[in-house]
């Protein structure tokens, strides 16, 4: 394992998530320099003069003379030992252009990305594997429970850093452990980085039931279905020994599906309120990842042929215009 004392990390990715992510390691003793990749050059220019993200948690103060940001992602790549792809799943690709296997070579990749990348149907560490070569030990996956906005008021916040060798996922957790951040470790990179897929498919399942009027009542019951799907899913994937009631898996399910701050069940509220797809994407400034990650789950659910009605639900309404108040109706029907 690599020594942290002398080691540089980055942040691939300019969003909420991201700028909170800058946030935890500029307060962190071990993050001597820091480095931020920002898609837009005059995003770069206002971070740099104003100390703040002129788009997301604009309320954090960026500690500038920490960190060296730049819109050259090929630039940040090479400074940083340790590189965090933070964006959107269907844009990862897109912040990776130009970028090779040889620009990663040596380096740990780390994931805090909660999606699955649309067009090759995979989540995050088997693209980074398939696509620049990267062995599966240099790879980290980030979990929650975490909200960005909740790191930025410095609310006490959990953070599981998996990897197939913990030791790894150890020294990545090093750089974000704070007075208000505190850290796990887990091998279990699959079923952590599925479960974080899963788990805004399930917050925008509660947000739809939301929408039509459901209430708390019948959210436990949706939730504690939920879990039990997500745990099918992941066994049936990759069959090993997980705790599915530890914080990875149903602590982020359930601040994703409860919390104000979540944009998935934000954006299942809408289109439980009769809202289109196309209508709620508008109105929201920012990505909910459970929209894409339902036809890729539901793809992965037909070549397995697993039987994962909620999930199902959510792309009947989502991709094939069924009506939510129906499929919802059907799918308590079955609720145990």
């Amino acid at each position: 394992m690599m020594d942290s004392s002398n080691l540089k990390i980055g942040i691939i990715g300019s969003g909420s998530w991201a700028t909170a992510m800058i946030k935890m390691l500029t307060d962190n003793i071990l993050a001597k320099e820091v480095f931020w990749w920002v898609r837009k050059p005059e995003d770069v220019t206002f971070i740099r003069q104003y100390k703040h993200n002129p788009s997301y948690l604009s309320a954090v103060e960026v500690k500038v003379k920490k960190s060296n940001i730049s819109s050259d992602v090929k630039w940040i790549v090479q400074q940083c030992d340790i590189v965090v792809v933070n964006t959107p799943a269907t844009y990862l690709k897109a912040a990776l252009h130009g970028l090779t296997a040889s620009d990663f070579e040596g380096k740990t990749i780390v994931s805090a990305i909660k999606g699955i990348i649309p067009d090759e149907n995979q989540i995050v560490g088997e693209y980074l594997r398939a696509r620049y070569d990267i062995p599966l030990d240099q790879i980290v996956a980030i979990g929650g429970p975490c909200h960005a906005e909740e790191v930025a008021q410095e609310k006490l916040s959990y953070l599981t850093f998996a990897c197939s060798e913990e030791k790894q996922a150890a020294l990545v957790a090093g750089f974000y452990a704070s007075r208000y951040i505190n850290t796990i470790t887990s091998n279990d990179i699959i079923g952590i980085e599925y479960g974080a897929v899963l788990k805004n498919i399930y917050a925008l399942a509660g947000g739809i039931c939301h929408g039509l009027g459901y209430g708390d009542n019948f959210q436990a019951v949706l939730i504690s279905n939920a879990i039990r799907e997500m745990a099918y899913f992941v066994k049936s994937l990759d069959p090993q020994y997980r705790d599915i009631n530890a914080s990875a898996y149903l602590g982020d399910l359930l601040v994703t599906a409860y919390s104000q701050f979540s944009r998935n069940r934000t954006f299942g509220n809408m289109i439980g309120k009769g809202y289109t797809v196309q209508s709620a994407q508008l109105e929201m400034n920012m990505v909910a990842e459970g929209y894409y990650a339902s036809a890729c789950i539901q793809s992965i659910i037909q070549r397995f042929e697993l039987k994962m009605p909620i999930c199902n639900m959510v792309f009947q309404v989502l991709y094939n215009h069924q009506s939510a108040s129906s499929e919802v109706a059907k799918l308590a029907k079955d609720f145990t």
